[in-house]
């Protein structure tokens, strides 16, 4: 696919083209977190269980994981701007179809087909603004772009809070209709075409990934509730995905036109940030699904509160990729992902550290430094992994960067929502120890006679007050996990070529 010659993009339909690409990354990005909030509503109306009901997420995941690989063959064969518009218009019309579903078979099919079409939208509004702006605004469009990838999905949950608690589930969907509306007339009027290539679709390649990253995606969905590894399920999914992912490699490095180019991962900068945009899923996600969790069950704040008290998170994302934006051209990108990841696991540390009596202040301010840190990596990231690789791979790059971002999304939600039922059991069972009426009573710790264990009734409240601090210890420890995980990609940083400051 011939890229496209940034030099013939005019400022003024080069900001239009911008502005509809953003719409089609919010509409996108917003959507995998808004229905979360949603789910116990959808659930009554549906008449499900809480394992039937949780089939519109998992759905949504699996189709979406499956179909974001071939974007970039898709983009070769079809033209980036019919397949683009073909899948903003397909995403808004099922965006309909599931606010309008009346059982739970329904919801779920318009779900698959959802995840579907909106897989691409990603992957293709990123090679889209890499390649109307000329290599020295990479770095602006990045942040611009990013304000939607990163933002989306921490208003997500706000926004469905609300649509939910005021008007109906349903509007969780609807509200993508105009959005989604309008970035189709954008796109159909000021996106450019590129060439169509003619190239043999590799079937046996696509079955064997798309069998790999559903297997995986399912055994990670399932794991918890299934006691993981005790379930033959799991360990059928585990062997499916492992097995198929082996086969998928070895087809990919030995077929004459493989579904994937291996050419694709010999560029350093890229193979590097593939690893650091999986780190940066698992973190992104796991904070995103530990965070209302715990301000809701530990600290008692309604869901709506919760919602408002998470959205500063995505000013501080907001703000980092502006000032970002701007001073990439001046100085080493590395730098700039070295302070991302230093603020994400300082604010991460200091989660790690609070109390049942934390304000919500000091909450807000740590929520802020997060976000921060967490979009001072993601634009300088972004644009070193593509600053070196060659244009017609855009692409099928922007579509692995996509996917190894949503994989590492969902094993970090499966690592932490495990770790956090383990960790709960532990806690438990120690500070159950610690209160054992056998113990020594000169050793053991004072009671008021609130939780006077010769008493029924005390013993229920001491062991209601054991639960609620095992579920804080749990979290603490979740937060502790995700610091390691933030700093261990700093290793990685020399090995990527750094961008050489304008001078």
């Amino acid at each position: 696919m011939s890229p496209i010659d940034p030099a013939s993009i005019a400022p003024g339909r080069r900001a239009l083209i911008t502005f509809t690409i953003m719409l089609a990354t919010i509409v996108y990005a917003v959507d995998t977190t808004i229905a979360v909030v949603a789910l116990p509503h959808m659930q009554g109306s549906m008449s499900a269980t809480t394992d039937q009901i949780a089939w519109v997420l998992t759905s949504y995941i699996v189709a979406s994981a499956i179909m974001t690989p071939p974007t970039g063959f898709l983009a070769a064969r079809l033209g980036r701007r019919r397949l683009f518009a073909t899948m903003v218009g397909g995403f808004t019309l099922t965006s309909m179809l599931c606010g309008a579903a009346t059982s739970l078979e329904q919801i779920v099919l318009f779900r698959i087909l959802q995840g579907a079409f909106g897989a691409g939208l990603i992957p293709l509004s990123q090679a889209v603004l890499l390649d109307i702006n000329p290599r020295e605004r990479h770095g602006q469009a990045i942040a611009m772009w990013g304000l939607g990838v990163m933002v989306g999905p921490i208003i997500g949950p706000t926004l469905g809070g609300y649509l939910t608690e005021y008007f109906s589930w349903r509007w969780v969907f609807y509200i993508n209709l105009p959005v989604g509306g309008l970035a189709l007339a954008g796109i159909l009027a000021f996106v450019p075409e590129t060439e169509r290539v003619q190239r043999r679709f590799d079937w046996f390649g696509f079955a064997l990934l798309s069998l790999a990253i559903g297997s995986l995606q399912m055994m990670l969905d399932r794991g918890e509730s299934q006691d993981w590894f005790s379930s033959p399920e799991i360990i059928a999914e585990a062997v499916m995905a492992v097995l198929c992912l082996y086969l998928f490699l070895v087809h990919m490095f030995t077929a004459d036109e493989p579904f994937i180019e291996p050419a694709l991962f010999k560029d350093r900068n890229f193979a590097v940030g593939l690893v650091f945009m999986t780190v940066i899923g698992m973190v992104l996600f796991s904070s995103l699904t530990l965070l209302p969790t715990f301000l809701q069950n530990v600290l008692g704040y309604p869901v709506l509160d919760a919602g408002f008290i998470l959205a500063p998170r995505g000013f501080g994302t907001g703000l980092a990729m502006f000032l970002v934006g701007r001073l990439l051209a001046r100085f080493d990108a590395r730098w700039f992902i070295f302070i991302g990841l230093g603020l994400t696991a300082a604010s991460l540390w200091e989660m790690s550290q609070f109390t049942m009596d934390v304000t919500m202040q000091r909450f807000i301010f740590v929520s802020i430094v997060q976000g921060f840190g967490l979009g001072f990596v993601f634009v300088p990231l972004s644009t070193l992994a593509f600053s070196t690789m060659d244009p017609r791979f855009r692409s099928e790059g922007t579509a692995m960067f996509s996917l190894l971002r949503n994989m590492g999304s969902s094993i970090g939600i499966s690592l932490v929502v495990s770790l956090l039922a383990q960790n709960m059991q532990r806690a438990h069972a120690g500070l159950a120890g610690i209160m054992s009426p056998f113990r020594d009573t000169m050793n053991a710790p004072f009671l008021p006679q609130l939780w006077n264990w010769h008493l029924p009734s005390g013993v229920m409240a001491l062991n209601g007050e054991i639960a609620k601090q095992a579920v804080m210890v749990a979290y603490l420890n979740d937060f502790l996990m995700l610091v390691v995980l933030s700093l261990l990609p700093m290793v990685l940083l020399p090995i990527m070529r750094g961008s050489k400051p304008a001078t």
